[in-house]
C-alpha cells in the first residue's frame, strides 16, 4: 500500500480529538450507550464531529480545523454542550480522565464495525483493555519533510506533554502510583513508542514500503507512535496526552504544543540527532510515573533536571510565540496549574484523599467535564 501524497495544510493550524468516557449518573460507572448518544447528535449541528470508539462506553470528539487556542476553545465548548445535552437525555453524563477508576476490562463491549472487530480479533484481551481515554493533537505541517523535522524536535517534549496532561492514576478500584496509567495500556501494543529517526519523507516511504511487505502493517493506523504523521491531514499528531478534566485544559495544551511547533520551526533550538532518542523511554516512564515531579533526562547535555522546573523554562521561551499565536491564555492556564496543585491527576488524588470513594470522585470529575 502506498503511503500517497502529503497533503498541503496551512502551517501550525489545529486538529483535536478528544476521547471520552460515559458514565452512568447513578453509580458513575461507565455505561455502554455510545450508539444512542451518536444517534441523538446527528440532530445536532457542530463545528466538528463525534464517533464511536473501540467499546461503547466510549466516543469521541473532533474539532475542524483550527487557526488556533481560541478557536479550539470556542469548537470544544460548542461539542461539548452538545454532547451534553444529549447525554443528559439518556440519564448518563461525560468525564474526562485518561482512565476510568474502577471499571472492568472483562464488561467492556466491542462496537461494532469491521474494524474494531478486526482489532479485537488480533489484540485479543487487549482491545477490551485499551478502554482508555486520550487527547490527540494535529498540527498542520507545509511540506511532509517539514513534518519530519517538527515530530522529531516535538518528540524531545513527549515527557513534558505527558507530564502536564497526565489524569489516570487509578485502574481497576486502586491508586496505580502513576499519574499517566493509560500509557502503560498504550505501551502494550507492539507497534507503540517512537517513530523510526528518518528525516526526509522518500526516506519514510522506504521504511514505510518495508513494513508494508512483511505485513505487519497496512496503513498508518497500524502505528500507534507517541507521534505520527498522518499524510492525509498534513498533520503530524501527538498522542501521548491523556484526556483532560476540562475543555479549558485540552484547548490549553493544544495552544502550548502550536506554540512549540512555531519555536522548534522559527528558531529551530536544536540540531536533531539519533541520540535525541537515547533517553527517550527513560524520561516517558519518568513522566508517567511521577508527574510533574519526574526527572527530565536532556538529550544534548545529559543533565538532569525535574519536569516541573524544566516546563517552567520551556513555557518562557514560548512567551514571544504565544503572543504571535494569541495563546497567552494558554500558557497563562498551565502555569497556574505548574504553580499550583498540578496536574489533573493530582486533582484526583486529592477528590479520593478527601472523599475516600471512587464514585463520588468520577461525579465531580463529571461534573467538571459538564462546566459545572
Amino acid at each position: 500500500m502506498s503511503l500517497g501524497v502529503f497533503a498541503q495544510s496551512q502551517p501550525l493550524t489545529l486538529g483535536v480529538e478528544l476521547e471520552l468516557q460515559i458514565v452512568n449518573s447513578d453509580d458513575y460507572d461507565l455505561a455502554p450507550v455510545s450508539a444512542d448518544l451518536l444517534r441523538l447528535m446527528e440532530k445536532r449541528s457542530i463545528p466538528g464531529d463525534v464517533k464511536p470508539e473501540i467499546t461503547s462506553s466510549m466516543i469521541e470528539l473532533s474539532t475542524g480545523v483550527c487557526a488556533g487556542f481560541g478557536q479550539v476553545v470556542s469548537e470544544l465548548g460548542q461539542i461539548r454542550d452538545a454532547l451534553v445535552d444529549c447525554a443528559e437525555t439518556l440519564d448518563v453524563m461525560l468525564c474526562g480522565g485518561g482512565t476510568h477508576p474502577f471499571q472492568h476490562w472483562t464488561r467492556r463491549r466491542i462496537f461494532e464495525t469491521p474494524r474494531f472487530h478486526e482489532l479485537s480479533s488480533l489484540y485479543g484481551y487487549l482491545s477490551k483493555q485499551f478502554t482508555v481515554f486520550g487527547q490527540h493533537v494535529h498540527i498542520g505541517c507545509p511540506s511532509a519533510d517539514e513534518a519530519l523535522v517538527l515530530l522529531h524536535g516535538m518528540s524531545r517534549f513527549i515527557p513534558h506533554l505527558i507530564a502536564l496532561a497526565a489524569s489516570s492514576p487509578f485502574v481497576q478500584g486502586e491508586d496505580t502510583g502513576f499519574d499517566s496509567a493509560r500509557l502503560n495500556s498504550v505501551f502494550a501494543f507492539p507497534l507503540s513508542g517512537r517513530a523510526p529517526f528518518v528525516q526526509t519523507w522518500s526516506d519514510f516511504e522506504v521504511f514505510f514500503n518495508k513494513m508494508t511487505r512483511t505485513g505487519v502493517v497496512s496503513g498508518m493506523k497500524d502505528f500507534y507512535w507517541d507521534i505520527r504523521p498522518k499524510p492525509e491531514f498534513g498533520t503530524i499528531e501527538v498522542r501521548v496526552l491523556d484526556t483532560p478534566l476540562t475543555i479549558e485544559k485540552a484547548a490549553s495544551l493544544a495552544g502550548f504544543i502550536q506554540c512549540l511547533g512555531q519555536w522548534l520551526t522559527r528558531e529551530k533550538p536544536f540540531k536533531l540527532s539519533e541520540d535525541d532518542y537515547l533517553p527517550y523511554t527513560f524520561n516517558r516512564f519518568q513522566a508517567c510515573r511521577f508527574g510533574l515531579d519526574g526527572t527530565f533526562v536532556d538529550p544534548e547535555t545529559g543533565e538532569h533536571r525535574v519536569l516541573r522546573d524544566d516546563l517552567s523554562r520551556v513555557l518562557s521561551r514560548l512567551d514571544s510565540h504565544a503572543g504571535d499565536l494569541h495563546a497567552e491564555g494558554a500558557l497563562q492556564y498551565l502555569r497556574r496549574e505548574i504553580n499550583g496543585l498540578g496536574n489533573d491527576a493530582a486533582w484526583l488524588r486529592q477528590v479520593e484523599d478527601e472523599q475516600h470513594l471512587l464514585p463520588e470522585m468520577v461525579r465531580r470529575a463529571a461534573m467538571r467535564w459538564h462546566g459545572r
